[in-house]
């Protein structure tokens, strides 16, 4: 990521993945997403090498999710 900064706050990060800060701090907080507090008011940081590592292993995730529950068209499935 060249030219980008190394940090990014939690709504820098909201704006890439197109989702609410509050969803991002959510997920710092959960441990899913690291990042570090700084100063005295605890102002979150991410630093972008990390978040590509997330998204990353989101992909994986999905594809591990895909793979496991397979999507079946409506006419396929099995009636109730």
């Amino acid at each position: 990521m060249a030219g980008s900064p190394r940090f990014l706050t939690l709504a820098d990060v909201a704006e890439v993945l197109n989702t609410s800060s509050a969803q991002v701090y959510a997920l710092v907080r959960r441990g899913d997403l690291t990042a570090i507090k700084i100063g005295g008011r605890g102002q979150w940081r991410v630093e972008s090498a990390q978040l590509e590592e997330f998204i990353q292993r989101m992909y994986a995730e999905t594809k591990t999710f895909v793979d496991e529950h397979p999507y079946v068209e409506a006419e396929q499935r099995p009636e109730a």
